[in-house]
């Protein structure tokens, strides 16, 4: 996993953040998101059922096209 920076951007009187589009697709992000507060930080992922696994073969192209070993 790749770690990213992200500006947090005022909208009204909240705030928030925009997420990078590949990373919406590859964890097919809808309109609709679940916020998790948690010890370490918060979660963010996407409402539904789960994310799909990616297999062997679709791992190893994404990893090699982020230079990942």
């Amino acid at each position: 996993m790749r770690t990213r920076e992200l500006k947090v951007a005022r909208i009204g009187n909240s705030r928030g953040v925009r997420l990078p589009a590949a990373s919406l697709k590859r964890y097919s992000v809808g309109s609709v998101m679940i916020m998790e507060e948690r010890a370490e930080g918060i979660l963010l992922r996407p409402a539904g059922p789960a994310v799909e696994k990616l297999t062997w073969e679709d791992t190893a192209r994404e990893m090699a096209a982020a230079n990942e070993d």
